[in-house]
C-alpha cells in the first residue's frame, strides 16, 4: 500500500492555521489583562485554547512503512570476547575525517554501548562459537510493496544475517540486496509471503526550504519505533565522509539507532535518510545530517536492479580553484576545478585533458567546485560520451570524453616513480624574489626545492623543501632563467600571480604565487 501524499494537504493547513491562532490568543489574553481596573485572578480569563500543531496524521500514516533493522554476524570470540572497546567503530570506511567526526559522540559514559551513529554494540558472550551475533541496530524504510527496503552501508557492512521488525512488532528475516559504501547506502528485501507492505516514496528535495517542518522516525538506542520533529537547518552541507557529500541538515532529535531511518516532510514523502549526527556528548544536540533523496532515489534504483551501482569516471585529480589560482590563469571567477593530473590511460587524458586545465563545465551546466564535479561526473553511467569545457592558455576549449568506470578504489589517479628525486647534488640557486632556493632535479625535469623562507609567500602556500617545480603557467622549468622568464612574462601580461606545478609524493599539486613580491 503506497501512501498518497495529497492526505496531509490538511495537516500543513492545520499546523499553519494553529500557529495563527495561538498568536491571536496571546494578543488577545494579554490586552484583557492590562486593562482590567481591578486585580485578576489567573483563571479570571477564560479562553477557549485552539487546537495546537499536530503531525499525527503523517506520523499515522507512514510508521508502517518505517522498520528496525537488526544485523548479526559470525565472530569468532577472542581473549576479551565481550570487547566494547571498539564502539563500533571498525565499521567505519578507512577515511580519517569520517573517523575522527564520528569520535565526537563515541561516549555514553559507562553504559558500554558506544559506537558510531546507528550502531550498537553487544556483549558476545552467550552465543556459540562461529554463531551468528547481534552487532548492529538500526532503522529503515519499505520502498516498495513487494519488500524492498531502505537503509545505511554503514548499518549493514559488517553483517552475515539481517532482519527486520516491523511497526507490529513481527521479526522478518530480510535478504542483502546491494550496498554502496560512497553514498552509506543499502537496500535489504524481505520476503512477505504474497503480503503487501505499506511503503513510501522520496520526495523531491529541491523543493525543501530552509525552515521547513519535518519529522524523523526511527530506532533509537534499541527502542524501537520512536518519532522526532523538527525543521530543515541547513543544507548542502560537507562533513568530510566521501567526494559526494550533500546533506541535508536538520534539528530533529536523532541519535544511535536512527542510522538508515526517513525523515519525512509533511506530505509523508521521504526528503532524507539519517546518516550521521555531531554531538561532543554522545547524544542529540540538535545536528543531525540526512542523505538527499534526490541521492538516495538514484543509488537505491541501481542497487535495486542489479546490486551494485556503477559510476562515471573522468580519470583525474582535481584542486579547488583559489583566487590567486584563477588570477593566475586570467578567470574571471574562483569556480570550477583545477586538474593536477591526468591519470595515464585514463579517459580524461585520452582526451586531451591534461595537468593545468580548469574544467568549468560538464555538458553546459556550470561546475562550481571539484565535489559538485565529482557528483556530476558519478551521475553518468561508464561509457557516457560527455562535453567537458576547460579554460586553457586563457580560452575555453571543449573536449568531448567517453566515461570511463569509477574504479573499486577511491584512489583514483596515480602516477609512477619517475618524479621521485634522491638528494640533490648540484648547486643550489636562489630565487629571492619568490623566497626559494632550488637546484636541479637529477633528471633534469624540474628544479628541486632545498631551502624555503619561512617569511615568503612560497611558505604561507605550503611549498617545502623536496617540492619538485615542474611548470609555471604551463611552461616547463628547469632552470632558475626560466623562471624567471616566466614570473617577466606574467608581469607583462598583466597578471598578479603565476600558476606553480610541483610534486610531492608522487602528487601533483599547483599553488598561484604573487608577482613581484617576496
Amino acid at each position: 500500500m503506497n501512501i498518497a501524499p495529497n492526505s496531509y494537504s490538511r495537516t500543513r493547513k492545520r499546523l499553519m492555521a494553529a500557529v495563527a491562532s495561538l498568536a491571536l490568543v496571546g494578543t488577545v489574553g494579554a490586552g484583557m489583562l492590562a486593562t482590567g481596573t481591578a486585580p485578576v485572578l489567573a483563571d479570571a480569563v477564560r479562553v477557549e485554547a485552539p487546537q495546537m500543531p499536530s503531525f499525527a496524521d503523517v506520523v499515522e500514516h507512514v510508521s508502517p512503512a518505517v522498520v528496525s533493522v537488526k544485523v548479526k554476524a559470525k565472530i569468532q570470540p577472542t581473549a576479551d570476547d565481550g570487547s566494547d572497546d571498539q564502539d563500533g567503530f571498525d565499521n567505519l570506511p578507512d577515511n580519517p575525517q569520517l573517523r575522527r567526526f564520528f569520535k565526537e559522540f563515541r561516549g555514553f559514559g559507562d553504559q558500554g554501548q558506544g559506537g558510531q551513529f546507528g550502531m550498537r554494540r553487544f556483549n558476545h558472550r552467550d552465543h556459540g562459537n562461529g554463531q551468528p551475533r547481534p552487532i548492529a541496530q538500526g532503522s529503515g524504510f519499505f520502498i516498495s510493496e513487494d519488500g524492498y527496503l531502505v537503509t545505511n552501508n554503514h548499518v549493514v557492512s559488517e553483517g552475515s544475517d539481517f532482519s527486520v521488525v516491523t511497526n507490529d512488532g513481527k521479526e522478518l528475516d530480510a535478504k542483502l540486496i546491494g550496498t554502496d559504501p560512497r553514498t552509506d547506502l543499502a537496500v535489504l528485501k524481505v520476503d512477505g509471503g504474497g503480503n503487501k507492505f505499506t511503503y513510501v516514496d522520496f520526495a523531491d528535495d529541491s523543493k525543501i526550504r530552509i525552515g521547513d517542518w519535518v519529522v524523523a522516525v526511527g530506532n533509537p538506542f534499541g527502542l524501537g519505533g520512536t518519532v522526532t520533529a523538527g525543521i530543515v537547518s541547513a543544507r548542502g552541507r560537507d562533513i568530510g565522509a566521501g567526494p559526494y557529500d550533500d546533506f541535508i541538515q536538520i534539528d530533529a532529535s536523532v541519535n544511535r539507532g536512527n542510522s538508515g531511518g526517513p525523515t519525512f516532510n509533511l506530505n509523508g514523502q521521504v526528503i532524507g535518510i539519517n546518516t550521521a549526527i555531531f554531538s561532543p556528548s554522545g547524544g542529540s544536540v540538535g545536528i543531525a545530517f540526512d542523505i538527499p533523496a534526490s541521492t538516495a532515489k538514484q543509488v537505491v534504483q541501481d542497487l535495486m536492479k542489479s546490486g551494485s551501482v556503477q559510476r562515471g569516471w573522468l580519470g583525474v585529480e582535481i584542486q579547488p580553484v583559489t583566487k590567486d589560482i584563477a588570477e593566475s590563469l586570467g578567470l574571471k571567477s574562483d569556480k570550477g576545478a583545477l586538474v593536477s593530473s591526468a591519470q595515464d590511460g585514463g579517459p580524461g587524458k585520452k582526451a586531451g585533458i591534461a595537468a593545468g586545465d580548469v574544467i568549468t563545465q560538464v555538458d553546459g551546466k556550470d561546475v562550481a567546485s571539484p565535489k559538485e564535479l565529482a557528483r556530476m561526473i558519478g551521475a553518468f553511467a561508464p561509457g557516457k560520451s560527455v562535453d567537458v569545457t576547460v579554460w586553457r592558455n586563457g580560452k575555453d576549449e571543449t573536449v568531448k570524453v567517453d566515461l570511463g568506470t569509477l574504479p573499486a578504489s577511491d584512489k583514483q589517479a596515480s602516477n609512477d616513480d619517475n618524479n621521485k628525486q634522491s638528494a640533490p647534488a648540484a648547486k643550489a640557486d636562489t630565487l629571492a624574489d619568490l623566497g626559494l632556493t632550488v637546484t636541479k632535479a637529477e633528471k633534469g625535469k624540474g628544479l628541486v626545492v632545498t631551502d624555503v623562507d619561512p617569511d615568503s609567500d612560497a611558505a604561507d602556500r605550503g611549498i617545502q623543501p623536496g617540492d619538485v617545480i615542474t611548470s609555471i603557467n604551463s611552461n616547463e622549468v628547469n632552470t632558475t632563467d626560466d623562471v624567471s622568464k616566466a614570473m617577466t612574462d606574467a608581469a607583462k601580461a598583466g597578471r598578479k600571480a603565476v600558476l606553480m606545478q610541483i610534486t610531492r609524493d608522487d602528487s601533483n599539486r599547483f599553488v598561484a604565487l604573487p608577482v613581484g613580491k617576496g
